[in-house]
């Protein structure tokens, strides 16, 4: 009897103290000239967009890894995403987030608004290519034409940012490029 009340006691003890709950703070996305926004609503609801989608996450240097550079917002990623599970491969295929600024060497800057909204709504990128269901084209297929405009729009009014991302690596080619699984971080 002693030892379930002191079971008890404890339990709401436990249950009654505060857990401190984790939250992923999402990369800044204001990188355009503030003077390239401040005229365009459609620009303004694509940043609005861009930012609630999370875009960042993925597409920002670092954040993959929780340490986002904020001078590389949007501008690419270093670190890859494997494309199946490292855990159970031995070369599981890793996508790297591309440039999404107007940089025209490494960016989307030889890319139309109409090449990008088909990018979003198709998964196709501007040759015609389908794109890793890594990219959640196949989410973004149910928003509307006017919202992928926006994002478009917005991308093509960001700041030009030179910055290379590695090539993808097919599933079985060795690489020992960083990656991540789910939120898993690999280092090799």
């Amino acid at each position: 009897m002693k030892l379930r009340l002191i079971a008890t006691a404890l339990l709401i003890v436990g249950c009654a103290q505060t857990v401190p709950v984790f939250v992923e703070k999402q990369p800044d996305t204001g990188t355009a000239p503030p003077d390239a926004m401040s005229n365009d609503p459609l620009a303004q609801h694509g940043q609005y967009l861009v930012t609630l989608l999370g875009c960042g996450s993925c597409h920002t240097d670092g954040a993959l890894t929780g340490q986002a550079n904020s001078k590389l917002l949007l501008a690419g990623s270093r670190t890859g995403i494997a494309i199946s599970n490292p855990l159970k491969v031995e070369h599981p295929g890793m996508v790297f987030p591309p440039n999404l600024t107007p940089d025209k060497t490494t960016g989307l800057g030889h890319w139309s608004e109409t090449d990008i909204v088909l990018m979003l709504k198709a998964g196709e990128d501007r040759h015609g290519i389908r794109q890793s269901p890594v990219m959640p084209w196949s989410a973004y297929a149910q928003m509307s034409d006017d919202d992928a405009r926006a994002i478009a729009r917005y991308l093509k009014r960001l700041a030009p940012v030179s910055h290379k991302v590695p090539t993808n690596v097919r599933p079985g080619q060795a690489s020992d490029l960083p990656h991540v699984y789910f939120g898993v971080y690999q280092k090799p």
